[in-house]
């Protein structure tokens, strides 16, 4: 029966039925409405914690725009975006709605609140878009959740507000400056995520509001010292521990060279981590402490500085800068002696390992936790008389690529984004858009989609560039670190057996034809087995034996054949050294470092 057609119950109620259909048709309206606006919502994605009353986010190519000067009130909050905040109560929301709105701001607000780069796009367009609807209905929905636990939205805000570096857009026909990739190593605890941290905070590649966010953040886990490796050190992992675990990447720009800082793990359990990160860099800096006690740790035989000055020499980095760093610290005190004594101890060794001192090395006092002698020089340090550190990288001559050479891509890493993404530092060629390339060793075809050279993107690439490929034709679980990017031309060798030449490190007793280890080549990880011995090479003369050895043993310089358990890509250390140098390792140490001499076809 009809509802309009039944007698209402009183007559006052009667006006109120013949309202009733235009309220509920008002009703669904607003409902589909709002229906329609949840839809644009994405549910299934990571949590993402709305701060309304952040400060607006600034691309780096709008750095100096007026908004930017817009006066700060008093809790850090910019006036100018005070003002475009739509105000929840037209939307239905009630004034103690608002007030217990503001309050829950109030306790998260933050100063550094707001840097992350898509959080903050988003948080863009829904204080500026003047569509009130879509951000209310965000805050609403933000407060349905307040109950959860407040570790998780600590978390999720941590993840959201990671340094977006800047980018000075380049201008179309300014010459391309050089790229030089810079990897810190040394013992663990020596500060090198410290100093880079501190160069891009100098460099302007960090933002001052982001590293007092990472300050006040590091002082409530009583860690105050640590906030300025936070820049590298992104994961909650790492920050927990204080130690870097993956290679941390940034770059910076001086004014003639842009550089790529590839942040190295110093721990021992993540050499192999370390050795990836050595193989992509043309300079290494070796970090070491000067402060008592630490120096030596990391010096004795057990420690990293001279395991990572060794693996640096192997991985091809023919230019080393020793920053002696913690010289601000009370036992120190920016103290000659000190420094002298530490250079004393290094200087032999590194001798040994095979660089030049009057050449290759260079030595500096610095201390990364104030940022003294790394961009401007330190008056308390008299006796230092060279450059800073950033002024003295600037000063350094250019490295000689061949850009006419075969394409040579060691690949890094892989994932998935709109396709299958890439990482890698070419090693020689130039890569442009749309090129077809072969990966090896599995022969795949496949196009480059696009180009980005350290988050920048570019139509073209040359030697010695960190790239992302984005690739066509090919799927992320098909490629594998240590895979090589070619040319069809001329595609790189790959196999199973080579004869190289081995000089054993540290091995305790011999070793001996079915010994295995870990061989790392390039960006390759694989297992290998010494199948022969060939021959013993005389250190001094180079001269050698007639007869086969029957095992070699510590110090001592041999010709043998290797096999790997699969098919790697290699080349002969005459032909390409990038990719003919390796390492051996063995139970967490590095047992002999080696250099290919010649590729055995397989015989299958």
């Amino acid at each position: 029966m009809d509802q309009r057609d039944t007698a209402p119950d009183s007559w006052e109620l009667e006006e109120d039925a013949g309202e009733a259909p235009a309220a509920a048709a008002a009703e669904a309206a607003s409902a589909a409405a709002a229906a329609a606006a949840f839809a644009a919502l994405n549910v299934n994605a990571k949590p993402f914690v709305p701060n309304v009353n952040a400060a607006v986010f600034v691309p780096g190519f709008l750095q100096g725009s007026p908004a930017d000067d817009a006066p700060a009130s008093a809790d850090g909050i910019k006036t100018e975006q005070l003002l475009t905040i739509p105000a929840p109560v037209e939307n239905g929301g009630t004034e103690s709605d608002m007030a217990t709105e503001e309050e829950t701001w109030e306790q998260k607000e933050e100063p550094g609140g707001g840097g992350g780069g898509e959080g903050g796009e988003k948080e863009e367009e829904g204080a500026g878009g003047g569509q009130g609807r879509p951000c209310d209905e965000v805050v609403q929905w933000r407060e349905g959740e307040d109950d959860e636990d407040d570790e998780d939205e600590m978390m999720e805000e941590e993840e959201e507000e990671l340094p977006v570096p800047k980018v000075a857009p380049a201008q179309p026909d300014a010459p391309k400056k050089e790229h030089v990739n810079v990897v810190f190593i040394g013992h663990v605890d020596a500060g090198k995520s410290t100093i880079g941290g501190q160069i891009m905070y100098l460099t302007g590649m960090v933002e001052k509001r982001t590293l007092e966010k990472y300050e006040r953040e590091a002082k409530e886990k009583n860690r105050e010292t640590w906030y300025l490796s936070w820049a590298l050190d992104t994961n909650q992992e790492e920050r927990d521990k204080g130690k870097t675990v993956e290679v941390g990447r940034a770059y910076f720009e001086t004014e003639k060279k842009h550089f790529t800082i590839l942040d190295a793990p110093g721990h021992k359990s993540f050499v192999p981590n370390m050795i990836g990160g050595a193989s992509q860099a043309d300079l290494a800096v070796l970090v070491i402490s000067a402060r008592k006690g630490e120096f030596e740790t990391g010096f004795e035989k057990g420690g990293q500085t001279r395991e990572h000055a060794m693996l640096a020499k192997t991985a091809g980095v023919k230019h080393l800068i020793v920053l002696v760093n913690k010289m601000d610290d009370p036992t120190v005190n920016w103290s000659l002696d000190r420094y002298e004594e530490c250079k004393e101890k290094l200087v032999p060794f590194l001798k040994k390992v095979g660089f030049n001192p009057k050449k290759d090395i260079y030595f500096m006092p610095c201390s990364g936790l104030t940022g003294s002698n790394l961009k401007d020089p330190v008056p308390e340090c008299t006796w230092y008389t060279g450059l800073p550190f950033i002024s003295h990288l600037d000063s350094l001559p250019s490295f000689s690529r061949s850009s006419d050479g075969p394409v040579r891509l060691p690949i890094v890493d892989k994932y998935k984004d709109m396709g299958t993404v890439i990482l890698g530092k070419l090693e020689s060629g130039c890569i442009s858009k749309a090129q077809q390339l072969v990966m090896m060793p599995n022969r795949h075809t496949v196009e480059v989609l696009s180009l980005l050279s350290d988050d920048v993107e570019t139509d073209d690439a040359d030697p010695g560039e960190n790239l992302k490929l984005r690739l066509k034709g090919i799927e992320e679980e098909e490629i594998l670190p240590g895979f090589i990017l070619c040319n069809a031309e001329n595609l790189c060798h790959s196999g199973r057996t080579f004869d190289a030449q081995i000089v054993i490190i540290e091995h305790k007793s011999i070793i001996c034809p079915g010994y295995n280890a870990v061989l790392h080549i390039h960006t390759c990880i694989e297992e290998v087995q010494i199948t022969a011995l060939i021959c013993l090479v005389d250190k001094k003369s180079g001269e050698k034996s007639k007869t086969r050895p029957r095992f070699v043993k510590q110090d001592q310089v041999c010709i043998a054949r290797l096999r790997a358990a699969g098919t790697i890509c290699l080349e002969t250390f005459k032909d390409f050294p990038q990719m003919g140098r390796f390492t051996l390792r063995d139970e967490g140490k590095t047992i002999a470092i080696g250099k290919v001499l010649k590729l055995v076809p397989d015989k299958d």
